[in-house]
C-alpha cells in the first residue's frame, strides 16, 4: 500500500514552516564529510497487513523455550508463571504507568513499589530495598560504586564465579569511575578462600561473591563477610531470589549489600529482557543507595498515603551529588515479581525451591552415570550444575537441539579451558519424563 497521497505535501509544508526548503537543508549544520555518503537504502514501505505478516515470518525463526525442553540457565530461568500475573500487570492502570514524575498523584504505582520493596527486604533479610534497577548486572555495578563512595577506596575483589556477563558490565562502569577490579580464582567451582584473603588490602572497598554462583554452587557467604569486615571492607552478595526460601539470606550472612536478577520472579525469559535488578542494603547505608524508595506515611487527614521518600538520582538533585545515573526503575517487571511473590507465599516459594533442588540432583546423578560424562566438582549446588562432556560442550548443545532440547550453556564461551564443560539448569517445570528423555538423548550422541 503506498503512502497517503498528501503525506509528501504535508512534509513540504512543515519544512517551509520552519524556514527550510528541503530535508537536506535542515541538515546543513552537520559537516559535509559526515553526510556526503549516507545512503539508507530502505526497502519499499509496507502496509499494516504486510508488516504483520513479515513480523510473524521473522518470529517463526526464533527458537522459543516453549518449543523445546529447556535446561538453560546462567542468570535467566524457565520458571512457571501463574496466569494471574499477566492478567494483573496487563491492567491499563499498571501497564501504562511508566514513572511517577508527580509522584504523590500516582498512589497506586507508589503502593506497588512499596509492596515490592517490602517483599524484597523479607526475602533477602536486608533492612531496605530500592524500587528495582535495570537488571542484575547493573545492580552489581551500582553496588560497587556505592561501596567506593562509602569507603572512599578504589579496589574491589570479584570472584571468578560471579556471572561473567555481570563482570563485563562492571568493567564498563569501572573505566570511568577509577575502580580497580581484582579477580579472585576458584577452588573447584567456588571462590578460593585463601586467594581471597591474600587479595584483601587497605584499598579494598568491597568483596563480591554470588551464591549460588554462576556454576550453580553454594558459596560460604558468612566466611566471606567476616573476611571483608576484618579489613573494613563491604561484602556484596549476589543472589538467586528463589533460593532464598531455603538458603541462608544475605542478611543472615551479614552482607552489606545484596543484589540479584529478579527475572525468575514471575517474568518470562523474553529473549533476554526486559528484566529487573534487585538491590537491598543495610539501613546505615540508605543515603548512598542508588535509585528510588517509596515510603508509607499519613496525609493531613490521617489516611494512609505513599510518597517517594528518597530520590538520589541526577534528575531530582544536583548532578554532581547524584549517587547514580540510573534514571528509572523496572516498575512493570517489579510489579510482576510482587504479584508472583504474593501468590506463591512463603510455602509456595519454598516448594518451588525444593523441587528445583530435587530435580536438579536427580538429573545430575543420571548424567554423571553416562559413559564419558562426569561431575565437574563435588561442591553443593542449588538448581544448576556443571558436567564434563566427552565432546566439546558446543557440539553437545548442537546435537541436543536435534532432539528438541536446549542442553545448557557451553562454559567455553566464557571460561577458556572449560570447553568440555556444560552448565545445566533444572527448574520446577522439568518433569521426570523430560529429564529421562534428555539423558537418553545424551547417551545416543556418538563420542
Amino acid at each position: 500500500m503506498p503512502f497517503l497521497p498528501h503525506a509528501r505535501e504535508d512534509a513540504e509544508k512543515m519544512l517551509r514552516k520552519i524556514g527550510v526548503g528541503s530535508f537536506e537543508e535542515l541538515l546543513r549544520h552537520i559537516p559535509e564529510v559526515l553526510r556526503s555518503d549516507i545512503r539508507l537504502d530502505l526497502p519499499r514501505p509496507l502496509s499494516e497487513l504486510e508488516i504483520q505478516k513479515a513480523l510473524e515470518t521473522l518470529g517463526k525463526e526464533n527458537n522459543a523455550c516453549r518449543n523445546t525442553v529447556s535446561f538453560l540457565g546462567g542468570g535467566a530461568y524457565d520458571h512457571f508463571i501463574p496466569k494471574v500475573v499477566d492478567f494483573i500487570i496487563s491492567r491499563s492502570e499498571f501497564a501504562t504507568a511508566y514513572t511517577p514524575y508527580q509522584a504523590e498523584v500516582s498512589q497506586g504505582t507508589l503502593q506497588a513499589m512499596y509492596e515490592f520493596q517490602s517483599l524484597i527486604c523479607e526475602l533477602t533479610g536486608m533492612d531496605v530495598s530500592n524500587a528495582s534497577m535495570y537488571d542484575g548486572a547493573s545492580a552489581m555495578a551500582e553496588a560497587v560504586i556505592m561501596a567506593k563512595n562509602l569507603k572512599r577506596r578504589s579496589g574491589v575483589i570479584v570472584s571468578s564465579a560471579v556471572n561473567p556477563l555481570y563482570r563485563r558490565t562492571l568493567e564498563t562502569y569501572a573505566r570511568s569511575q577509577d575502580i580497580r577490579i581484582i579477580e579472585c580464582p576458584l577452588k573447584g567451582l567456588v571462590t578460593d578462600p585463601e586467594a581471597l584473603a591474600e587479595r584483601i588490602g587497605e584499598d579494598t572497598a568491597a568483596l563480591i561473591v554470588q551464591s549460588p554462583n554462576f556454576f550453580g554452587c553454594i558459596e560460604d557467604t558468612e566466611a566471606t563477610a567476616t573476611a571483608a569486615h576484618q579489613q573494613n571492607a563491604l561484602f556484596i552478595q549476589g543472589v538467586d531470589p528463589v533460593s532464598l526460601s531455603l538458603l541462608k539470606t544475605p542478611g543472615e550472612a551479614d552482607a552489606d549489600i545484596a543484589f540479584g536478577e529478579g527475572q525468575s520472579l514471575g517474568n518470562p525469559l523474553n529473549f533476554g529482557g526486559s528484566y529487573l535488578g534487585l538491590f537491598a542494603t543495610k539501613k546505615a547505608y540508605i543515603r548512598k543507595m542508588p535509585g528510588r524508595i517509596a515510603g508509607m506515611t499519613e496525609d493531613t487527614e490521617g489516611r494512609r498515603a505513599f510518597v517517594l521518600t528518597l530520590q538520589t538520582r541526577e534528575q531530582h538533585i544536583r548532578r554532581e551529588k547524584a549517587t547514580s545515573n540510573i534514571c528509572s526503575n523496572e516498575a512493570l517487571c517489579a510489579l510482576a515479581a510482587t504479584v508472583y511473590l504474593a501468590l506463591m507465599g512463603t510455602t509456595g516459594l519454598r516448594k518451588t525451591a525444593e523441587l528445583c533442588i530435587q530435580k536438579s540432583h536427580y538429573l545430575h546423578g543420571r548424567i554423571s552415570g553416562l559413559p564419558g560424562f562426569s561431575a565437574a566438582s563435588a561442591d553443593p549446588f542449588f538448581k544448576e550444575f556443571v558436567i564434563r562432556t566427552p565432546l566439546p560442550a558446543k557440539h553437545i548443545v548442537k546435537k541436543a537441539k536435534d532432539c528438541g532440547f536446549d542442553a545448557g550453556i557451553d562454559l567455553g564461551r566464557f571460561y577458556p579451558g572449560r570447553e568440555h564443560e556444560l552448565l545445566i539448569a533444572v527448574t520446577e517445570k522439568r518433569s521426570k519424563a523430560e529429564m529421562d528423555a534428555f539423558v537418553e538423548c545424551l547417551s545416543g550422541i556418538p563420542q
